[in-house]
């Protein structure tokens, strides 16, 4: 079926043979005014989400990617290039400092300039020093380039971001999750390519890594438009609703019908927000929750990617003659491909077990794996070991994947990706430390109970932030930050549910337009979308 024309979801009757009682005693048409969130509903998703599905979702790929080639490339340097544990750990950091500046520069750029010109920069700049990455002469140079693919790395909560603005509500959850399905297929390719080309040549196994943001960005510059919700946030309605009318036609809806020449946006220009206002007493119990949260879940994830590598690595001083450490290359696979398991299983819950108790469930029962993995290291068979792994990687990603489904849904448009970038930049922080962590000096048998305190501490804060389950996007944060507060009282609103509405709407178009009498101040609602108004 067809999605409902806006005038249908209004209520709105363009039947010129309507009597003049019908617009209020004029025959004039009446001008109908929608929100962002009622105009993105009513083109549903379609060919037009799954091309931005792609661009962003490449993106995921590559985060994966040079992240993941990090734990391989790093012990392969090490014995190729005869460094010390601290350099080895350097290598890694490095990387994490740079998405750390990077996430709050390009988020920044992303509330500021708009989402697509932050987004085209980030994956400019990973594909540019990715492949460059490959040149490196020495150690000093190495840190250098990887400092700059991390610069890039931290942007990619923009593409995210511009995902999550195109959809529609009823479709955002279970697509903010597919969009993940990309990071796992990166962190499965990264061993199979390590597999292929370690043992010929590091550097062409980094270029591989590169290659999936540069169609990242090839994708994004053809496909990819700016985001009507910071378009009207920043006062352009006319190009915002331009851009809703190309993604309607690209979804197979007629614009002219779905969007007549009497419907506007309503204008939600909004002042500009920085990461001080990140603090003020409005959003600081949301932000400090957020950074918590994505701290803990940081070092809780990549902590677990370079324990699980660290335990199914042979020692480096056993490598072979070409100084190529020896790695249990199924083992591994089979721990990352525990992030498809753990994907689809919250892809199943997420819209009815809710956004906090599932964080809150993730986190707790990745903890008690990763901790069991680290003590039984040396003492289980491999297979346990692997067993062990496997569901450690599984929580992981079920946590982490909604923490980042959560965070945008909070966020209102004006700090979307400011707050997104701010909390990414937390994350980072805690990445930052992860392979000082578990790095080669320090004590599996110490690492697991350490970890798994983190992963309480993570769970603690996930479980007070809001729950976004059903919400509009970004409405979240502001009924919690006003929560108290009275509400203007002068002008006549109507409340959204998207479930009510869209049964009020498949009524309508069952029924066909209202008839005069049934449009009555009693039943006025019935035929209103929550934020719409009806100029006469």
């Amino acid at each position: 079926m067809a999605p409902p024309v806006i005038s249908e979801i209004s209520g709105i009757a363009e039947d010129v043979d309507k009597p003049p009682s019908y617009h209020g005693g004029t025959n004039a048409a009446a001008e109908t005014i929608i929100n962002v969130d009622d105009a993105i509903e009513s083109i549903g998703f379609g060919k037009f989400q799954r091309r931005v599905l792609w661009a962003a979702g490449l993106c995921f790929t590559a985060d994966a990617t040079e992240i993941m080639l990090l734990s391989f490339l790093s012990l392969t340097l090490q014995s190729e290039w005869d460094l010390t544990a601290r350099q080895t750990a350097n290598m890694t950091a490095c990387v994490f400092a740079g998405s750390l500046v990077g996430t709050l520069c390009l988020g920044y750029l992303g509330d500021h300039l708009g989402r697509r010109p932050a987004f085209l920069l980030s994956t400019a700049i990973i594909s540019l020093f990715g492949v460059c990455t490959a040149f490196a002469t020495g150690y000093s140079s190495l840190l250098g380039i990887r400092f700059m693919v991390g610069f890039g790395v931290g942007g990619l909560t923009v593409p995210f971001d511009i995902f999550a603005e195109f959809l529609p509500t009823s479709h955002r959850g279970k697509h903010l999750l597919i969009i993940e399905y990309f990071w796992t297929a990166g962190s499965l390719m990264t061993p199979l390519f390590a597999y292929l080309t370690l043992e010929s040549s590091w550097r062409l196994f980094v270029i591989l890594c590169a290659m999936p943001c540069i169609i990242s960005g090839f994708l994004g510059a053809c496909l990819v438009p700016e985001s009507p919700r910071w378009l009207i946030s920043v006062g352009q309605d006319d190009r915002a609703l331009e851009v809703i009318r190309n993604a309607a036609r690209v979804n197979g809806v007629d614009p002219d019908i779905m969007f007549h020449r009497n419907v506007k946006l309503a204008h939600d220009e909004v002042e500009e927000a920085g990461f001080g206002d990140l603090l003020s007493r409005k959003w600081r119990k949301i932000t400090l929750l957020l950074w918590g949260t994505w701290f803990g879940y940081s070092i809780g994830y990549y902590g677990t990617i370079l324990t699980v590598t660290r335990i199914f690595d042979a020692d480096v001083e056993g490598a072979d003659a070409q100084g190529v450490p020896s790695f249990d290359y199924k083992a591994i696979f089979i721990s990352a491909s525990a992030e498809i398991f753990g994907l689809f299983a919250v892809t199943q819950t997420i819209d009815s077990f809710g956004r906090i108790p599932s964080q809150v469930t993730s986190y707790i029962f990745g903890g008690i794996f990763l901790c069991s993995l680290s003590l039984s290291a040396g003492s289980l068979s491999n297979n346990s070991l692997t067993v062990l792994a496997f569901f450690a990687r599984a929580f992981e990603m079920m946590g982490s994947c909604v923490t980042w489904v959560s965070t945008a849904e909070i966020l209102p448009t004006e700090i979307r990706t400011t707050g997104h970038s701010a909390a990414n930049a937390i994350g980072r922080t805690g990445a930052f430390i992860s392979p000082y962590l578990v790095g080669t000096n320090n004590s599996l048998k110490a690492i697991g109970p350490i970890m798994l305190v983190i992963h309480l501490l993570t769970a603690w804060c996930s479980h007070y932030l809001p729950e976004s389950k059903g919400k509009g996007l970004g409405h979240t944060a502001d009924d919690d930050a006003n929560e108290g507060e009275e509400k203007d009282g002068s002008e006549m609103t109507f409340r959204y549910d998207s479930a009510t509405a869209s049964s009020r709407v498949s009524d309508t178009m069952g029924a066909g337009y209202p008839n005069d009498n049934s449009i009555n101040q009693e039943g006025q609602d019935q035929y209103y979308p929550a934020s719409s108004r009806v100029i006469v």
